[in-house]
């Protein structure tokens, strides 16, 4: 019978600390700010994650995704200058903390692959707030920084992530 018990503990244990890791993926939209909005306008995406529970408050794990940031046209005074659009892939550490049921604050730290020309790649950081709006769905707004070479391309995020 204490066998039992013991297993059947365990057993709640585990499914309780699973609840909070697990593969999460998403989409979404940004604003390219600083040096990047001179050579773009628009930026869209899609998220995955994979996090592990490190204690019931704080998850760790992996992060990953891709985003394009769509061409912009500079008019001067001879005429235009068109930019290519720009495309990343991140591939980082990612840690969130559980600052309520609903509400979590986290960062993602890595590189980013730069994979249309003339794009080198670079650190990759990603401080990021998210608000649950349902049991399996995370809304959450971000910053976005890649150090490439001669600036920061930067973007402000709005995400949306479901737990798969």
């Amino acid at each position: 019978m204490k066998k039992l018990v013991l297993i059947a503990s365990f057993a709640a244990f585990a499914l309780g600390v699973s609840a909070q890791e697990g593969l999460r993926a998403g989409i979404n939209v940004g604003l390219p700010i600083g040096d990047a909005s001179e050579v773009a306008g628009f930026s869209f995406g899609i998220d995955a994650l994979y996090h592990w529970a490190v204690t019931e408050e704080f998850n760790a794990g992996i992060a990953t995704g891709f985003t394009i940031a769509l061409e912009n046209t500079i008019d001067i005074f001879f005429g235009s200058i068109e930019f290519g659009n720009s495309q990343f892939l991140p591939i980082a550490a990612s840690g969130r903390y559980m600052a309520s049921d609903v509400f979590r604050v986290g960062i993602d730290l890595g590189y980013a692959i730069g994979i249309s020309d003339g794009d080198d790649g670079g650190f990759y950081y990603r401080p990021i707030a998210g608000y649950a709006i349902a049991e399996n769905a995370e809304l959450n707004l971000s910053y976005t920084g890649i150090s490439v070479d001669g600036g920061t391309w930067s973007t402000i995020v709005l995400g949306i992530l479901f737990a798969l």
